[in-house]
């Protein structure tokens, strides 16, 4: 009983110490991301990010983060931040369908070879002002991808495109899903979380994820087989915050949030990922799971035609919408080449 009352005690305590902190502050920043908290994504950039920010303001602003979809579900993620219930988040561009379609154009083919370079692709699109129409509604803080998305299945192994007909694929977005759509699978859009289960109950028989995905969402544990298909497709993602919040800061905070915005954090979150990238395949590895690399990538002669033919499907349709889609490609590809 008194070791029950200790306990209590203490929680209260911790309880107490936690707000009086987040009291002292003069700004409180709510922060919810979709990575659970024991993922290495979590602590090594968005609480490096947040103790950053708390450090470098003298503790005048405080962030407290929400991991695991607890204060908003992935794919409400972005409005959430727009309508107060989040100050900040880190999420998926393409979790909003069609609001980020030139953004999303660093999901094709061919653009990303690796977290920190893609990150420096699509952080340069957004500084030189080719995206600013999709983001108008709130304050991007550094917008970053992580690295080659691969295939991971349960069962089949994939070692050509018609190993993959019929099979039901998560994907993460509807530009993968035409991608996949056009390999012969049949894509089934959810956010990374749900996975795990999905993937364990049977409801799905593989994912679309980068090993950093695997290793976060415990992929591993599930499937055996893993396919790489180098340049197939990856991500973009974006830490942005209430414009309104960001508004309402002393011209000295504002400078703190100014300070850690931008290619730096995006190129560490780029860093972070390629990490764990090796961290997911060497448990891969490890537990001896069944490895097939294509060979030449995207520009293998089996996969080539389907990568071409969804990279000019989507860059005709927005065309069509009148965006200007081309010179965003064209943008992009010069850039990856450029950046490292």
């Amino acid at each position: 009983m008194i070791t029950t009352l200790k306990k209590a005690a203490l929680t209260a305590a911790i309880v107490v110490t936690a707000t009086t902190q987040a009291q002292a502050a003069d700004v409180n920043l709510r922060f919810a991301h979709f990575w659970p908290s024991v993922s290495p994504i979590h602590k090594e950039l968005f609480q490096a990010w947040a103790d950053t920010v708390k450090e470098q303001s003298g503790g005048r602003i405080n962030v407290e983060i929400y991991p695991g979809g607890t204060l908003s579900k992935p794919p409400a993620q972005y409005d959430a931040v727009i309508n107060r219930i989040a100050d900040m988040t880190a999420t998926v561009q393409g979790y909003t369908a069609n609001r980020f379609p030139l953004t999303q154009i660093v999901e094709l083919p061919g653009v990303v070879k690796n977290a920190t370079q893609g990150s420096c692709v699509i952080e340069s699109l957004y500084e030189e002002g080719l995206l600013d129409s999709e983001y108008a509604d709130t304050r991007p803080v550094f917008l970053f991808t992580h690295g080659q998305g691969h295939l991971h299945t349960k069962d089949k192994v994939i070692k050509e495109p018609e190993d993959l007909s019929g099979l039901r694929i998560r994907r993460p977005t509807a530009v993968v899903g035409k991608l996949l759509e056009g390999l012969q699978a049949a894509p089934v859009g959810m956010p990374a979380p749900e996975s795990f289960q999905s993937l364990q109950r049977g409801v799905i028989d593989g994912v679309a994820l980068p090993w950093e995905g695997v290793k976060s969402f415990r992929i591993n544990d599930i499937a055996k087989n893993h396919t790489e298909v180098g340049g197939l497709y990856s991500l973009a993602f974006v830490v942005t915050m209430n414009k309104s919040v960001y508004e309402s800061m002393p011209a000295e905070l504002k400078k703190v949030i100014d300070d850690n915005t931008g290619m730096a954090w995006a190129k560490r979150a780029g860093a972070a990922f390629d990490k764990v990238d090796e961290l997911g395949r060497a448990e891969a590895v490890k537990a001896g799971h069944n490895i097939i690399t294509i060979e030449g990538g995207a520009q293998n002669p089996k996969w080539k035609p389907v990568m071409d033919a969804a990279t000019e499907g989507y860059l005709a349709e927005l065309e069509a919408k009148g965006l200007p889609a081309r010179k965003v490609y064209e943008r992009t590809m010069q850039l990856a080449e450029s950046c490292q």
